[in-house]
């Protein structure tokens, strides 16, 4: 048996060694099966969606998720590294109340623990939720329903506009759709609140593997990839940047890809770090230290792409007609220059930044109890 039927508050991880395995079916049917509320890695974040989703775990994840992994009794890890950014420098820290099963199909990441008593499985992760779905495990929908509930509570915190941005752009999308996303602020942005309709739809999203301009080509291959299908591109302006010179690709190939331009005109995850690490000593990251920014409307459309430039996210709903049709388009939405990405683990102080208030972590810890 690898569930500890004694758990009253479990949680199951996943990874994307779920995607690899070709077992995101049988985690949402475990999901349905069982009530145990899923949370994901930040490179598996298209794996739980719509009405199952509660968000990533990590540096920079949901504050709901890192707090139900402080107050659950059981994890169990499919196909996820739980790495420094997932578990912190001190791993005794991460989940301090629950025991924890990994399974992972790579021995050498097993061959790192994140608790001396971890219970460890060398196994594919479709096999291993495979034996998940045969054993007879009871419904935890009390706990799910807590889980969710907290969620609710914290629904006003960590609303920074690139959230806003986001979740916004997802009201606007299609039924699984598929989504590139490109490196930076954005990136966090969208893993946080990217809220896709239905199970099908993918988030391809660089993860460690992907630098910025990753998400242009991503996006146009999983175009050709589909036959032409449309693919949304969410990118920074650094991003777009990188990999402008595609947009001849799109045109050549008539290929429907969308493309959102979250643009605050800095490199604002750099910036960020030099804010807060170095004293504001920026260095080719915002307009007075070196980094600049072109006009992505004309130079799309001197590629024949169409574009608008918005003030205002809110503006989106006046062109959701160039996000359904099959023409490739440009949209360069505007944001604030100093625009935040939180929340932020401080894994050293054990704390999530910025704090929220006491009575309102107590009101969550109490619903989650």
């Amino acid at each position: 048996m690898i569930f500890h039927s004694t758990s009253s508050k479990p949680i199951l991880i996943a990874g994307n060694g779920v995607r690899s395995a070709g077992a995101q079916g049988l985690l949402i049917e475990f999901a349905r099966k069982t009530d145990i509320p899923v949370l994901t890695s930040m490179n598996a974040v298209d794996l739980i969606q719509d009405d199952l989703k509660l968000g990533f775990i990590g540096t920079h994840g949901n504050r709901v998720a890192n707090m139900i992994v402080a107050e659950c009794d059981f994890v169990i890890s499919v196909g996820a590294r739980l790495g420094l950014r997932q578990v912190g420098r001190n791993s005794e820290t991460f989940a301090p109340n629950a025991s924890i099963v990994r399974a992972d199909i790579d021995e050498f990441e097993l061959a790192r623990s994140v608790r001396d008593d971890e219970e460890k499985h060398l196994v594919d992760a479709k096999d291993f939720l495979g034996q998940l779905l045969a054993e007879d495990i009871p419904k935890y929908t009390e706990w799910k329903n807590k889980c969710f509930a907290a969620k609710d509570i914290l629904a006003s915190y960590d609303n920074e506009v690139g959230n806003r941005v986001i979740r916004k752009i997802s009201d606007l999308l299609p039924d699984n759709p598929i989504v590139a996303v490109d490196v930076g602020q954005h990136e966090c942005w969208s893993a946080q609140s990217l809220h896709l309709k239905g199970d099908e739809g993918r988030i391809l999203i660089a993860g460690g593997y992907g630098s910025m301009g990753c998400g242009l080509p991503f996006a146009i291959g999983a175009s050709i990839a589909r036959g032409g299908e449309t693919t949304f591109c969410i990118v920074g302006d650094g991003g777009l940047q990188m990999n402008i010179q595609e947009f001849e690709a799109i045109v050549r190939e008539k290929l429907p890809v969308k493309i959102l331009v979250v643009n605050n005109r800095v490199l604002g995850k750099i910036s960020e770090t030099q804010h807060s690490n170095h004293d504001d000593r920026f260095a080719q990251t915002t307009a007075e230290s070196g980094y600049s920014v072109p006009n992505f409307e004309k130079v799309a459309s001197a590629y024949g792409i169409k574009a608008a430039t918005l003030s205002s996210y809110e503006q989106l709903d006046d062109y959701v007609e160039w996000l359904r049709d099959a023409e490739p388009c440009l949209i360069d939405i505007m944001l604030p220059s100093d625009t935040s990405l939180v929340p932020k683990v401080d894994w050293a102080a054990g704390v999530m930044k910025p704090r929220i208030g006491d009575d309102v972590i107590e009101e969550v810890r109490k619903t989650l109890a």
